[in-house]
């Protein structure tokens, strides 16, 4: 699908953001009420509002939605929560009561982001027309909510977004990179790579995210788009960016491979495009960014 932007449309009657206490939602709730220009109200929707896994999940949701509403999507079992079977009902069991409660109040816009899991690690380049094939549950399961958000036939501006790794000082997940790195050196003294950290990534800072949701909302983006900075760095990069960060540098541990080495780099030629303006964070300011926040570097 391609993309459209239209620059008069109003802004919405409200942000209503699905998934609020999460790593990125937690983002774009403090980004919209941090807003100086008054630009739309925004009503935070957590697990503890609405557990989307209960039999009134749809119902509970639509109460809360309004007509002029921008919805964006967050809410989901991360890996670490689980890769099997049982994992992917339940997220695909949440999706199906937010598609539900559209159906019933239908809003001006959706937003889904997730993860760039759709795609497979294969040669080349990913760009928002490269083919979308998972190799595992958690991949389907984003395929399968696209899918299912897509066939909804809502008259909104329908917007599926696919983000790269994220940089959060909030990150509980501690997935393998910059976020894992940060609680090793803390903890251990030590960032321990898998085998030479070899494999090239692109990382995004959580507040670049919601700043692009922001603008995303603003413009009533409809179409598909991978979230990247467009640079990707190998994980001996990014281990020495998060030492360099830190007032005591940590060791940095290489150790055996156990898995194939696998790349991943985007062309971002559709998000530079659409909103020209906007720039990343670079990845190493990012960190330091981060440790500054915690604490970590003075």
């Amino acid at each position: 699908m391609a993309q459209t932007r239209n620059e008069t449309i109003a802004p919405p009657g409200r942000v209503v953001v699905i998934g609020s206490r999460g790593v990125i939602g937690h983002a774009l709730v403090e980004t919209l009420q941090g807003m100086k220009d008054g630009f739309a109200p925004v009503v935070p929707v957590s697990s503890g509002d609405v557990d989307l896994l209960a039999k009134s999940a749809a119902d509970d949701l639509a109460a809360l939605l309004q007509p002029d509403d921008a919805v964006v999507m967050l809410s989901g079992l991360t890996p670490d929560r689980g890769r099997d079977s049982a994992t992917l009902i339940k997220n695909l069991t949440m999706a199906q009561a937010v598609g539900a409660a559209l159906t019933s109040v239908p809003p001006a816009q959706l937003v889904y982001m997730r993860s760039d899991a759709v795609y497979p690690f294969a040669p080349g380049v990913v760009s928002e027309v490269s083919a979308a094939a998972p190799v595992d549950l958690y991949g389907t399961m984003h395929l399968a909510r696209e899918i299912m958000f897509r066939t909804l036939q809502l008259d909104a501006s329908l917007a599926i977004w696919r983000c790269t790794l994220v940089l959060s000082p909030r990150d509980t997940h501690h997935s393998y990179g910059p976020n894992r790195f940060r609680k090793q050196a803390v903890e251990e003294g030590r960032i321990v790579l898998g085998g030479a950290g070899e494999e090239t990534r692109d990382h995004v800072l959580v507040d670049d995210v919601a700043r692009l949701v922001v603008e995303a909302v603003r413009a009533r983006f409809d179409g598909t788009l991978n979230v990247a900075s467009g640079v990707s760095h190998s994980f001996h990069e990014v281990a020495k960016m998060v030492a360099d960060a830190m007032d005591e540098r940590p060791e940095i541990v290489t150790t055996d491979r156990a898995v194939p080495v696998t790349h991943r780099h985007f062309d971002t030629t559709r998000i530079t495009q659409t909103f020209p303006g906007f720039r990343f964070t670079p990845l190493a300011a990012a960190i330091g960014d981060v440790h500054k926040t915690l604490g970590l570097k003075k």
